[in-house]
Formats: C-alpha cells, structure tokens, sequence
C-alpha cells in the first residue's frame, strides 16, 4: 500500500484480497445484493463459479464470478438497486459490482452518483475500510516507482 494519501484523482476499486484476509464471505453479501428473480436462480449455484463476460466498450473477455456478472448485468439495472437515499459506501460499492470493479477516482465516482468528491475521499480514504474499497495498486516494483 502507498504511503501517500489519496486525491479525488486516485483511482479506487474493491479489494477482494481484503475480503479474504478479513474472513468476509464476499459471495454472501453480493447474493444479498440479487434482485429476487436471481437469488432464486442462484440458489443451487457453486460459490466460486466463473464465467466469460464481454466489456461492451472494449469488447475485452474478462472471467467474472456469475453471482457479479448477474449484479452487473440485470440486478444493478433495476430501479430499487441505488437510489439517492443509499448510503455512500453502499452506493460507491454497487458501481463498482456494476462497472466490473474497474478502477475510479472519487471525482469519476461522484459525477455518477451525483455527490461530492470529497465526501466520497474522506468517506473511502479513512483508517477504516470498508467493503473492501481501498486505492487501486498497480504491480509496479518499488524501485521503478521511485525513478518516475
């Protein structure tokens, strides 16, 4: 983990390790998540299972785990999915499980829930982490990092 505190412009993203090192069941909480039609749908399904799914704007084939692949695709479409009323780290959350966890700044964060940035920062860039939203780390070695 870098030692510099985060900016609006530091890119975010859900920490599936930190699940994991936290002993949180990750796929329990994204099946709490499933509109109805789905968690009927999933309920003989594996935990781990994964399938092949397109990004529409890069047209990339990315595994992802079906239970998200159901969020991103149908779940996080319906209405009663966010709304105004979901709290910060709710609603920063969901957009991640929605865009595929693909990194975003608190500003690119905000624009799409229409809230402050710096509230989004303060809010996800504490001490305490929460669901897993931590800043995206790249695998740069340290020593490259510190020739830029």
């Amino acid at each position: 983990m870098s030692l510099l505190k985060p900016s609006i412009k530091t890119p975010f993203h859900i920490d599936f390790e930190w699940w994991k090192q936290n002993e949180r069941d990750w796929h329990i909480f994204l099946r709490s998540l499933l509109c109805a039609e789905h968690q009927e749908a999933f309920v003989n399904i594996e935990e781990d299972e994964m399938i092949d799914w397109i990004d529409p704007e890069t047209a990339e084939v990315k595994p992802v785990d079906g239970i998200q692949h159901a969020l991103m695709s149908h779940c996080a479409l319906q209405p009663e999915f966010s709304s105004d009323r979901t709290a910060v780290v709710e609603a920063v959350f969901r957009i991640f499980l929605v865009n595929g966890n693909i990194p975003m700044s608190a500003e690119d964060i905000a624009k799409r829930l229409n809230r402050s940035a710096d509230t989004i920062l303060k809010t996800i860039s504490g001490p305490r982490v929460y669901r897993g939203l931590r800043p995206y780390q790249t695998n740069v070695p340290v020593a490259e990092e510190a020739a830029e």
